[in-house]
Order: C-alpha cells, then structure tokens, then sequence
C-alpha cells in the first residue's frame, strides 16, 4: 500500500507515534466500511504492517548472513492492528503479508517485541501506553527466538515515548535534524533554546525541565524466520531458545521519574 495512509495510521495508534524507515507496508481493510479521509479505497484501513531497514546492518547480517540486507533481509518494523480486530487478526496479517513480500524478493525476517511496559504522564497521573509484549504472535507464526538485544538505559518522555541516544546526540552535535528533536521537546514543556548556546547544556536542562524518566531496559526479544516457497534454503545463524511465555518486567522496578 502507499506510504502515505500507513505512516498516518502507525503514528496515530502506534505507542512509539513514529514511523521508521520502511522499504514495503500493507494495510488490513474492513471490506464493510467507507474509508476514512486519506486512507485507500478499498475499505476503512484497520491494521498495518510495515518492513524496513533496521538502524544497523549487522542486525540482519547476523541472523541471515547468506542474504542481502535491506533487500532479501528486512525487519518487521510496525504490526498495528485496532482492538476491534479479532484476536486472530495479527497471525493473519503476518501470513498474508509475508506472502506478498516474498513475492518482491524477501526471504527472511527479523522482529523485536518490547516486553516492557511504556507510561505517559497526564493531569490525571501516570497512564499505561502499552503493557509491553514477549512476541507471542511471532512464535506462533514459527520465528525462532533468539534471545534478548542488549541490555540499556532509555530516557523515557513524559509521553511514553523514548529519547533515543542519536537524538539527543543530533542536538549535543548541532547535527542535522536537531531543530526537530528540539521542538518536540518544547511542545513537552522545555524552554527554547538560545542562540549560541551549548546543545549538552540545553538538552540536560530541558530533560529535567519536562520530567523525563530513565528506564532500565533489559533488552528486547529477537525472533527471525525466513519466508517465501523456498524457505528452507535460508540458514537463521544464531542458536534458538525456548519463546517466552510471560512478562518478566515490572513497572514499578524499572522506572525512575
């Protein structure tokens, strides 16, 4: 589907409110609905599903070293499906997409699921973003498991979403895009920033202004499953584990504010 509908979809009801860099997305539609303003025609888009480039090649070099990344290896980027899709809707959408993205060259793929949970501070306290998720759809749709990504330190905006570390170095840096990380931070409640002054200084500053929050993060978990007619030919290199069956993260433990 076109790019345009996807990212509208996945920043609206995604809890990142972001949009990665996709090379392929598709869309669930309900057939009975009119479509709503900029979406396809086709029916009201009630899902999404998006491929892309990961922020490191190695990612998918490690798992599929005999394909060629970002084309022949891509990662499930966003899966996005409203409430009101049934509970099998997910597993769906994998299979039906994995179809049409083998059918342009894809024979393998990589997925992380966030097993912790994401909060966002409102006037009423601290509401639940996403109770966080061990990748319960992916095992069923046979991705080996692969362990966990390594573990590290997120600041945590009082929206839920995260300061990544190349964010926030745009802004240390004077690099390009800092204008942009700047401004979300003042829609959050920061100061603007003077002309001439020190990026680090500013951002430390606007951080404890707006009451951003550290989260220790054990890691992600990692599954890989190759897709196409051919599949068995694709080696997944890393030793596979026993998937998950539960959360293991507590709120309460892992955020400071």
């Amino acid at each position: 589907m076109e790019a345009g509908p996807a990212r509208r979809f996945v920043e609206q009801h995604h809890y990142s409110g972001s949009w990665p860099a996709v090379r392929m997305a598709f869309g669930m539609q309900l057939l009975t609905a009119a479509p709503g303003p900029g979406e396809p025609d086709g029916g009201r888009l009630v899902g999404v599903l998006a491929l892309g480039v990961p922020m490191a090649r190695a990612v998918l070099t490690r798992v599929f070293p005999s394909l060629e990344p970002y084309r022949a290896s891509v990662e499930l980027s966003r899966l996005v499906l409203l409430d009101e899709v049934p509970s099998n809707g997910e597993s769906w959408m994998c299979a039906a997409s994995f179809a049409l993205a083998a059918g342009r060259g894809v024979r393998g793929v990589v997925a992380y699921s966030d097993p912790h949970p994401r909060v966002r501070v409102t006037p009423q306290g601290r509401e639940v973003v996403t109770p966080g998720h061990v990748g319960h759809v992916y095992a069923a749709q046979d991705f080996a498991y692969l362990g966990r990504s390594r573990a590290r330190r997120l600041v945590v905006l009082p929206d839920g979403t995260v300061l990544t570390d190349r964010a926030a170095m745009k802004v240390r840096r004077d690099e390009s895009g800092h204008q942009g990380v700047e401004r979300r931070l003042r829609v959050l409640g920061a100061r603007p920033r003077e002309e001439g002054e020190p990026g680090g200084r500013w951002l430390e500053e606007a951080l404890e202004a707006i009451g951003a929050g550290r989260l220790d993060h054990g890691g992600n978990h990692l599954y890989a499953r190759s897709i196409g007619a051919r599949r068995t030919r694709v080696t997944v290199a890393p030793t596979a584990y026993p998937a998950p069956k539960r959360h293991t993260e507590a709120l309460s433990m892992h955020y400071s504010w």
